[in-house]
């Protein structure tokens, strides 16, 4: 079931993301994102419980189709997890998908 957007509003499993304010609601808490990792979480959130492809992030996020280096896209995904998981070591929400991309599991 993707992501409900209304109003600038992201809703899913409990988590809503205010787009226009770069605000993660999760648990009763406020988590500040930055406006790159507010465009991750919307897409993740977008499409909960799919793949999105390293490529379809480089080209959403950073308007680059090159994937030479995707180191960049790998911290930012790192700095979401830090600021949204329970353990980020062993992540629960953003789940690495090897060669393919990451999916957000609700």
């Amino acid at each position: 079931m993707p992501g409900k957007k209304s109003n600038g509003m992201m809703k899913v499993a409990g988590m809503a993301l205010d787009v226009r304010n770069s605000i993660l609601h999760k648990d009763g808490e406020e988590v500040h994102l930055t406006p790159k990792e507010t465009k991750l979480m919307m897409l993740l959130m977008e499409n909960v419980g799919k793949v999105v492809s390293r490529s379809d992030l480089m080209q959403a996020v950073w308007n680059t189709e090159y994937l030479g280096d995707t180191r960049t896209l790998d911290v930012h995904i790192c700095w979401l997890r830090q600021k949204i998981e329970d353990n980020p070591r062993i992540p629960e929400l953003i789940l690495t998908r090897r060669g393919q991309g990451y999916e957000l599991r609700v």
